[in-house]
């Protein structure tokens, strides 16, 4: 008979490190990444029980996902909150629950959702350089950005 010795999530969450470390090795990169991009994602949800709040910039009721990953898309952490949550106050829960963790980050791209203040926030607290990657007012149609194209 086998005995859990960790819960599901902790195996989890263990799994994913396990994979990542193996597809960056495999992918001739440093077991670490060194940059990340960050993102987030508002989704609707039903009427079943849990948290939930309006994005008024997207007309979404539901909630919002943070994601953070490296620059080949492999995920480093997913924070999962309402919706109405600003991207400035939701990066800051996301980037304080893996701060210590990738001792090799030193740069995060973001888009303009998560500029001003947050961006001296990021390096006075947790030692990294946000750097935002802006749109070209110029273009109409989608275009792929440098640096934020692994999320979508």
């Amino acid at each position: 008979m086998f005995e859990i010795v960790m819960g599901i999530d902790d195996f989890l969450i263990q799994l994913v490190k396990y994979w990542r470390t193996e597809l960056r090795v495999a992918d001739g990169r440093e077991p670490e990444p060194s940059a990340a991009i960050l993102d987030s994602q508002s989704v609707k949800t039903t009427e079943t029980p849990g948290v939930r709040g309006y994005d008024a910039a997207k007309k979404v009721k539901g909630r919002k996902r943070h994601i953070l990953v490296d620059t080949i898309g492999l995920l480093l952490i997913v924070v999962v909150h309402t919706a109405n949550i600003q991207d400035r106050d939701g990066a800051k829960l996301v980037l304080e629950q893996i701060k210590g963790t990738f001792s090799r980050l030193q740069l995060i791209w973001a888009d303009a959702a998560y500029s001003g203040q947050l961006v001296d926030w990021v390096k006075v607290v947790c030692g990294w350089m946000l750097e935002i990657v802006k749109r070209s007012d110029d273009i109409k149609d989608f275009k792929v950005l440098s640096h934020r194209s692994v999320l979508h």
